[in-house]
């Protein structure tokens, strides 16, 4: 791995020695009518180029990698008459404002559909996918996981507050079936401190979410899906800072910055964010309560008082954008840590921690190369890769018991007392660690036969050495400690048509899959006395395939289907375990198989007058073997503090989901979306409803914007959120009894955010008000652990996007 970071960067060394400078340019610019009011979502193309961008909400756009020379430019819209113009690229950035009449009303009457956004593009690729702006999200107190729970399909499953463990759920697939990647590299090589509950929105260009068929430059074992977080990646100079306050003495701030040297073509780039919050917000249910004199058992309302969460860390890279022997070659650092207190088990239970906390860190070298067109037109290749350490320690050292009032608990006879143990899980005091080193890399080369044809070709490469250390055990016990080894190959090929006039999208692909698992433990051979390893190898190979086509019956009419044999293999935490997240090891565990199929239907944008909206629909199934997830719960283990990841047995998911999307003159935003589907296994020869999990699900949103409200050129945007969850259970039903079932069920659930933000002149400086769980309304996810009730936040956003 290292040799191949060396040897790479080496080789663009020489061609930063012998390379000459870019011969393309970069076009800013911006599109206002001629009273100043922004000209949002119009179309910029340069037939020549066959290129083309839309302007933003505020009027900018940005044309990337112009060669030198004069290009004429074509401005329309539905509400603007068009406009051709011709612009001379001799220099590496040109700026251009241009100011626009207004369409008259006859023009605007017309249907009109002219050109197509990156985000629609990619979805109607034929995949079943969903493209996540988060451009409105980093002005407002909105987390990247709150922004995906809004998103179709998806369902964010949090162990409480900020900080919390996270598993994401794709049409019913959920936990590790579910791949996160950050610009390709899987999330999890960046340890817990980096991770969706630390990353601020403004940090993120766009979320690209995959549902059931994964497209091979993602090539990893992503069973249910893949959601890729697209870092920033402008090239233009920009600056952006925000910090906001709010209930539960939660505090985040983050600064972004870009600085681009124009005749170079030197880039410097670099991201702070710190995050911290008590989470002592207010729960209450079947397990808080005090027991008392007795064993009397009082039901209390109780805030959480060993949940505290604090995050920090950043990025930083150097290297060169848009010259002429790459678009991105950028090597730099990242680093993180994190500082979790434990309130309790993968359970709520009567007897929550006190003083468990874990501590987590990062240090990891990164590299970036990018460069179209290498040696030859249509050739590109993409280099993506990370070597490091990370690092986690879990402490439990206290041996009193405790209640959720905070005091220490008392037994029958009213004494305080102290676990045998002499910690507060179960198993004994500990100071365990878990060091890794882990090293991860994607490279990606694609290559355009003709505009019809392109193959692709991807590799990842995923390792971690892990060794597990405990402070609190014995010297003899710490020198018998074992390695565990995981090392994972995956390798896609690729092939793209594009025909009838770009009717057709087809994509074809092949996946293998190779994982080697090592265990070392040391042990004292009893004949010599010696200290020989015992070695335990596990070496799982497989191999995946799927296509995905695409129709357009009209122009804004789009048939999509796409279909995958996918494979997940058992990931670091199911093989090895995790003391911090209460996992325990099983090397025995098997990979996951499912046969995926997805049905869609694309309706839009249609453009009509000042309307604008967008249908999408997409039926799927699942056919899973081998669902690897927690154990079934019934009523023996359901308060146990450890979990266990097996083979839980075959099963089908089979669902749909919908989407709208509508807005009006720019001002008013609609998006409502459902899911509903059956997730059925069989469990020892039964077939059952998997248990703790949500079956129908309804998100919504409103958007309405007030213009020069206050102050001239200024603006006033108002949202409405709302998150519904219907009644669902983790208890398995216990046979034609039905008594007390009812005690296991997770009530059906509506919670509903309100915001507002305001846009001061200029466009810099943005406030914005949120209340999270307006009418504070009690809300659950995994193994119904409560989340927080009604929030309110403050945030300030400062931004320079051209300077």
């Amino acid at each position: 791995m290292k040799a191949a970071i060396l040897i790479l960067t080496f080789c663009v060394s020489f061609l930063i020695a012998f390379g000459g400078y870019s011969q393309t340019g970069n076009v800013t610019g911006t599109l206002t009518f001629e009273d100043g009011a922004p000209v949002a979502f119009a179309t910029v193309y340069i037939k020549s180029l066959n290129k083309g961008v839309l302007s933003d909400e505020n009027g900018r756009y940005e044309l990337v990698a112009l060669p030198f020379g004069i290009h004429q430019i074509a401005v329309s819209s539905i509400e603007v008459q068009k406009l051709d113009f011709n612009i001379t690229i001799d220099k590496p950035s040109v700026q251009v404002s241009t100011k626009l009449q207004r369409a008259a009303d006859n023009e605007l009457a017309e249907v009109l559909v002219k050109g197509e956004s990156h985000k629609s593009e990619i979805e109607k690729s034929g995949f079943a996918v969903n493209i996540v702006d988060t451009k409105e999200a980093s002005l407002r107190n909105i987390q990247t996981n709150e922004l995906l729970n809004t998103t179709v399909g998806v369902k964010i499953r949090q162990n409480g507050g900020l900080g919390s463990e996270v598993n994401y759920s794709l049409n019913g697939l959920s936990g590790s079936a579910v791949r996160i990647f950050i610009d390709g590299i899987p999330i999890s090589a960046y340890g817990n401190s980096f991770n969706l509950n630390s990353i601020p929105p403004s940090m993120i260009k766009e979320i690209e979410v995959y549902k059931g068929v994964v497209p091979g430059h993602l090539a990893d074992d992503a069973l249910g899906g893949a959601i890729n977080i697209v870092l920033q990646n402008s090239v233009q100079s920009n600056f952006n800072a925000s910090v906001s306050y709010g209930s539960f003495n939660t505090l985040q701030a983050s600064l972004n910055g870009l600085h681009r040297f124009k005749e170079s073509g030197f880039t410097v780039k670099g991201s702070l964010f710190y995050n911290y919050s008590d989470n002592d917000y207010k729960v209450s249910g079947r397990s808080v309560v005090v027991t008392g004199i007795g064993g009397v058992q009082t039901p209390i309302t109780a805030r959480r008082f060993n949940d505290a969460y604090r995050s920090s860390g950043g990025m930083f890279q150097i290297g060169y954008t848009d010259v002429k022997w790459a678009d991105q070659f950028l090597i730099g650092f990242t680093g993180s840590s994190d500082y979790k207190e434990i309130q309790h088990g993968a359970f709520m239970t009567i007897m929550p921690y006190k003083d468990r906390f874990m501590e987590s860190d990062a240090a990891l070298m990164n590299l970036t190369y990018q460069k179209k067109d290498l040696f030859t037109k249509g050739l590109d290749i993409n280099v993506n890769g990370l070597y490091g350490k990370r690092n986690r320690m879990v402490s439990d050292t206290l041996a009193w018991a405790y209640s959720w009032n905070g005091e220490r608990a008392i037994d029958f006879r009213g004494n305080e007392y102290k676990y045998s143990w002499n910690s507060q899980q179960e198993g004994g005091p500990t100071l365990a660690r878990i060091n890794r080193n882990v090293s991860s890399i994607r490279t990606g080369v694609s290559y355009a036969v003709s505009k019809n044809h392109r193959f692709l070709l991807n590799h990842v490469y995923s390792g971690i050495d892990r060794v597990d250390t405990d402070q609190l055990r014995s010297v003899l016990e710490n020198t018998f400690r074992g390695t565990r080894d995981l090392k994972k190959n995956i390798v896609s090929l690729t092939y793209e048509l594009n025909a009838l006039d770009e009717k057709l999208n087809a994509n074809v692909f092949g996946k293998y899959y190779q994982q080697e698992t090592i265990n070392i433990d040391p042990e004292i051979n009893q004949e010599t006395n010696e200290i020989v390893d015992d070695i335990t190898r596990a070496n799982k190979i497989d191999e995946g395939y799927g296509f995905t086509v695409s129709y357009a019956v009209l122009p804004n009419i789009t048939l999509l289907t796409s279909a995958e044999k996918a494979v997940r293999l058992p990931n670091e935490s199911e093989v090895f375990g995790n003391d911090g997240d209460n996992v325990v090891a099983n090397p025995s565990i098997r990979p996951e198989l499912s046969n995926n199929f997805n049905l869609g239907l694309r309706l839009g944008s249609f453009n009509i007058n000042k309307h604008d909206f967008t249908v999408s629909s997409n039926l799927f199934t699942r056919n899973i073997k081998d669902r690897i997830g927690l154990p079934i719960e019934t009523s023996l283990n359901v308060n146990d503090e450890t979990i266990l990841y097996e083979n839980q047995g075959n099963g089908t998911s089979k669902g749909f989901d919908a989407q709208l999307d509508y807005t009006f003159n720019n001002s008013f935003g609609l998006n409502f979306n459902v899911s509903r589907f059956d997730l059925k296994i069989v469990n020892r020869g039964v077939e059952i409803d998997v248990p703790n999990t949500p079956f129908f699900t309804m998100n919504g949103s409103l958007r309405y914007s007030f213009k020069d409200l206050i102050q001239k050129d200024s603006r006033l945007n108002l949202f409405y959120t709302m998150y519904f969850t219907d009644e669902f259970s983790y208890l398995v039903p216990q046979g034609s009894n039905t008594v007390g079932d009812e005690f296991f069920k997770v009530p059906q659930q509506l919670a509903q955010d309100v915001g507002l933000s305001y846009v001061f002149p200029a466009d810099k400086l943005v406030m914005s008000f949120d209340i999270k769980n307006i009418f504070d309304k009690p809300v659950y996810d995994n193994l119904s652990v409560q989340k927080p009730g009604r929030a309110f936040y403050l945030k300030l956003n400062y931004r320079i996007n051209n300077y």
